[in-house]
């Protein structure tokens, strides 16, 4: 247990800094993740993690490898992203999922391109697929910084996000902090993936993000409960995969996001709430 567990931890540095930036995303993302589910928007933040690549492989052309470049570019991307899709919405017929699908298109597409033309394959897959067991101080001061911003944020304005996630036409009836809540949730969106983006790629950032959240459906009702599900589920997947990447040589992001859809598998299966064992045994317990 000690050799395989533990033993991997205490002997190399980078992972012990691979699992500080994990703790650090699954605090930071997973809650994020969770609202996205109670708001039905959990495809957006697929969406917004593809968004966000043309931004970074832009401070990559500018800068390479640069943490700084990289995050600045996708946050500007992502928020220019999610800012004219809702503006399209607004001032056309097209429905915001439509416009959120079309910019995260041609924003994927044009980061690749980007990233193809100035590096080579080794670059690209750096950017689609992330780097958790090369992490540095930088990264890891950025992750650490991002969740407990996130963190914070979620502290002040839990109940508005509840409340919108309930009803948001009532919460813009009686106060004037819906906007402010909606475009706060939004930027919280746009700053997680791009932390995980450093870690985990933009292919698999919303990953730790979506899938935890939906494993916790089906272990808790309360949103608290969720959240504190979803975390515990994201930090078991990250602590497994990389301990699967250590001892049998697989790429770390994806079997991290793996182990979090196994995690889902199983939830959906055997989870108390409303999976599809409890369903069968609730409608066995009503026809008797």
């Amino acid at each position: 247990m000690w050799e395989f567990v533990f033993a991997p931890f205490v002997d190399f540095g980078f992972m012990r800094r691979a699992l500080l930036g994990c703790i650090a995303i699954s605090v930071g993302a997973t809650p994020v993740g969770v609202f996205l589910m109670l708001r039905r928007m959990s495809l957006t933040g697929d969406a917004m993690a593809h968004a966000i690549l043309p931004g970074a492989a832009v401070g990559y052309l500018v800068s390479g490898l640069s943490l700084g470049a990289m995050t600045v570019g996708g946050l500007i991307a992502g928020m220019a992203v999610a800012l004219l899709s809702g503006f399209v919405t607004r001032v056309t017929a097209l429905r915001e999922d439509a416009s959120l699908a079309a910019f995260y298109l041609i924003s994927l597409a044009l980061g690749v391109l980007i990233v193809s033309t100035r590096g080579g394959n080794v670059d690209l897959m750096h950017v689609l697929f992330g780097t958790v067991l090369a992490l540095n101080d930088a990264a890891l001061i950025l992750l650490c910084s991002i969740a407990s911003l996130s963190v914070l944020t979620f502290a002040l304005l839990f109940r508005p996000l509840v409340l919108e996630c309930a009803d948001p036409q009532f919460l813009r009836s009686v106060s004037g902090i819906s906007a402010v809540t909606h475009f706060t949730f939004l930027a919280l969106v746009v700053m997680n993936l791009v932390g995980g983006f450093h870690a985990l790629g933009t292919l698999m950032a919303v990953g730790i993000m979506i899938l935890p959240a939906a494993a916790a459906r089906f272990w808790a009702a309360s949103i608290g409960g969720l959240i504190v599900a979803a975390v515990v589920v994201a930090l078991l997947s990250s602590l497994s995969g990389l301990l699967l990447s250590y001892h049998f040589g697989l790429p770390s992001g994806p079997a991290i996001i793996l182990l979090a859809g196994l995690a889902y598998g199983v939830s959906l299966l055997l989870g108390p709430e409303g999976s599809l064992v409890a369903s069968t045994l609730s409608r066995r317990t009503l026809k008797t």
